[in-house]
This record gives structure tokens, C-alpha cells and sequence, in this order.
């Protein structure tokens, strides 16, 4: 008996306490190869697994403010990862920008249909956490993805691209982020 509460006592211990890190999280003062996008009421919708184990995420939030060579866009954004959660495939599709949204400012597009088909393309999907590779990758001269940045005072981030609306942070658990 005295040995199973002393094996207790030490397993309790090897536990992160409550709002500490898992042990093997990174750092905030270290990149990630990886990290979590958990589904919400909110930003993120749509975060799974397809029917063919692919890992996704579907934003109709994704936009560009408009520059002297770019004039502002929106986009419906399909991010696919493979099974391990390394980065396989985005699709993009331009539509219109929610009429009335201040420059810089996410919100949902007017293409519910177009979400939908791109829901649909995915098979049976389930909605959980997925935990995959940040990566960027232009299509038609912007930048699509999650990119890895630095603050200034030296923690990264994971932020996505366009419209930098969902930011990602240590322990990269994707329970927390800021918009």
C-alpha cells in the first residue's frame, strides 16, 4: 500500500499543474513544427479530419486590404495537410468582400454555398482538433497559410495569411488565440 501512494505521489508530480505547459510543448522563445487548430463557436468553424484522413481547415474570413497595387479581396480558403499533418494542398476561391467591413477587419463572407460545396468536397468529415505543419504558399501573388512570426520580445507566433485574424501561440495547443 505505502508503495502505491509513493507511486502516486511521483506521477502527480510529473503532471503540468493546471495553466502550465504540457512538457513537450515548445517554447515561446522556440519556432513550432507544429501546431493545434481547434474548432470554435467563433473564428474557427471549421477544423477536421476528411474522409480520406486528411486533416483541414475552411475559412470564408481570409481577405487582403487593399494597397496601391492590390485593390482588397476576399477569399474562401480551403488548407489541407496529409494525415500526419504535414502540408498537402490549398484551394482558394476570390469572392466578395462583406459590404460595410472596416479595411483590416475579418468577417464572413457572403458564400455560404461556396463553403458548403468546399464542406462537401471533404467527404465525412468530423470537426476535432488537428494538429499539423505551419506553411505559406502564394496562389495568384498572395500568401496563403499559417506563418510562423516572431514578436519583438523574441516568443513566436502562428498567424494566418491573408488578413493575420487568428494568431496562435505557446503552448500552440489552439485553445487560445488572439484575432
Amino acid at each position: 500500500m505505502l508503495l502505491a501512494i509513493a507511486m502516486v505521489a511521483v506521477l502527480a508530480g510529473c503532471a503540468a499543474q493546471p495553466g502550465e505547459a504540457p512538457a513537450d510543448a515548445a517554447a515561446p522563445d522556440q519556432a513550432p513544427d507544429r501546431f493545434t487548430i481547434a474548432p470554435d463557436d467563433f473564428d474557427v468553424p471549421y477544423a477536421g479530419t476528411a474522409e480520406d484522413g486528411r486533416k483541414f481547415f475552411l475559412s470564408d474570413q481570409l481577405f487582403v486590404t487593399a494597397t496601391r497595387d492590390h485593390p482588397e479581396s476576399a477569399y474562401v480558403g480551403l488548407f489541407l495537410w496529409k494525415a500526419d499533418g504535414t502540408f498537402d494542398e490549398v484551394r482558394v476561391d476570390e469572392v466578395a468582400r462583406p459590404e460595410g467591413l472596416p479595411p483590416g477587419q475579418a468577417g464572413p463572407a457572403d458564400a455560404q454555398d461556396l463553403v458548403d460545396a468546399r464542406l462537401a468536397e471533404l467527404g465525412d468529415y468530423v470537426l476535432e482538433p488537428v494538429e499539423v505543419e505551419p506553411f505559406t504558399e502564394k496562389v495568384d501573388g498572395v500568401k496563403f497559410g499559417w506563418k510562423v512570426g516572431r514578436y519583438d520580445d523574441g516568443s513566436y507566433f502562428v498567424g494566418i495569411r491573408p488578413g493575420d485574424f487568428i494568431v496562435y501561440y505557446a503552448p500552440w495547443d489552439g485553445l487560445e488565440y488572439d484575432t
